[in-house]
């Protein structure tokens, strides 16, 4: 049996430039699903009812169509960054065939000469300008997906502001039609405030420094802060013990300025965090740091643990920085924690140090004391001056 539904990938050359498949597959439709732009590129021949997409955004339309000859245009590759991958999450392959045109990325790449397997895909379509943050190192090349004509100006903005102002921009409007323009600029050169809104933005980075590591362990000052940070080398200690993976969650509690949450979702562009933090000035902290580093994704809960838990999908992994002395904090972690999650808590107190070991008595575990000194001037000489030491809880739930 053939699927019901099929989406049709379709470029700014519209109809002739699809393929005879697709062409089939419009002609056969009972309706045809689309953006307005999409919608207007069809010829008269195609008889199928068409429907707009709803705003706000919704295949709910489309789903209920089931049963009917339906399709759905999208363009270029519906699978990049696309309304094919929306649908592939709730139909299967019976009932869904997806017919890609070359994507904007893939033109871009092309008049550009860039190696695809090279270059790092960014969309800002419904998605904060800030994401590109964490893509910003020395030598790297990027594809933007703009969200609107104002989105290449605000891009060299920001690249200007964090220092890569001499990176090359290379914006490219309605690639692979009739009207295609592109427009080359430095980014701290750009000049065009607006231009047309479906455009892409292509970045060859050059900066005044590499940009941030990609290890664990960000310097202190990248960070905004009010002295709730987990330092740097206890950080990276740390992150290591949590041992992020791809698609995995993590709960920071007692997240403080959001150094840990922030470098979990560093780690790979799938991990999730959720920063749970009661103090409402640490909160704004938190904002700005997501930002600045690249991981406006973080999901910040304001309030207090074990009571602003409740609710909250249940983590891989949970880093208690904070409040390991309130009253059932470990235990309702513990509890929310999934099978093979990784519970990781710092303390640096006595007190809180105590209940790390009355915990582990119960629920076993991993203890490890961390100590770290740094060299400072003493007179005319140098001496070695200690942190505070910390001690690191590790389990692993069974």
């Amino acid at each position: 049996m053939s699927p019901w539904l099929t989406v049709v990938g379709i470029g700014e050359d519209g109809w002739a430039g699809i393929s005879r498949d697709a062409r089939r597959a419009l002609l056969a439709a009972d309706a045809v699903y689309g953006g307005e732009r999409h919608l207007a590129l069809l010829p008269p021949r195609i008889r199928a009812r068409r429907v707009a997409w709803p705003k706000p955004f919704s295949i709910e339309p489309v789903l209920r169509e089931r049963g009917r000859t339906v399709c759905v245009l999208a363009s270029g590759d519906p699978m990049l960054f696309g309304v094919g991958a929306t649908l592939a999450r709730h139909l299967t392959v019976r009932d869904l065939r997806v017919l890609p045109a070359p994507s904007s990325i893939s033109l871009a790449a092309a008049r550009l000469q860039w190696a695809l397997q090279d270059v790092v895909n960014v969309s800002l379509v419904g998605r904060p300008l800030a994401s590109l943050n964490a893509q910003l190192h020395r030598g790297a090349r990027l594809i933007v997906l703009s969200s609107d004509g104002a989105t290449p100006a605000a891009i060299a903005a920001l690249l200007t502001a964090r220092g890569f102002g001499a990176s090359r921009i290379s914006v490219f409007e309605h690639l692979g039609g009739a009207d295609e323009r592109r427009i080359d600029a430095r980014a701290d050169d750009w000049t065009h405030p607006s231009v047309a809104a479906l455009n892409l933005v292509a970045i060859e980075c050059r900066g005044e420094h590499a940009g941030l590591s990609l290890t664990p362990g960000l310097p202190d000052d990248a960070y905004r802060h009010d002295g709730q940070l987990t330092k740097r080398d206890v950080r990276a200690i740390t992150l290591a013990r949590l041992a992020p993976a791809p698609r995995e969650l993590l709960w920071d509690v007692g997240a403080g300025c959001g150094s840990i949450g922030i470098e979990w979702m560093r780690a790979h562009p799938s991990c999730r965090a959720i920063a749970i933090e009661a103090n409402h000035g640490r909160q704004r902290l938190i904002e700005h740091n997501r930002d600045a580093l690249g991981v406006p994704g973080l999901q910040l809960v304001e309030g207090e643990a074990p009571a602003a838990l409740d609710g909250l999908p249940a983590p891989d992994a949970i880093f208690i920085g904070g409040g390991v002395t309130v009253p059932g904090v470990l235990d309702a972690c513990w509890s929310r924690l999934r099978e093979g999650g990784r519970l990781i808590a710092n303390a640096v107190t006595i007190q809180s140090e105590a209940v790390l070991f009355a915990w582990r008595e119960q629920h076993g575990g991993e203890l490890t004391r961390i100590g770290v000194a740094q060299a400072e001037p003493l007179g005319a000489f140098d001496t070695w001056r200690q942190a505070l030491p910390i001690t690191l809880l590790h389990a692993r739930k069974p």
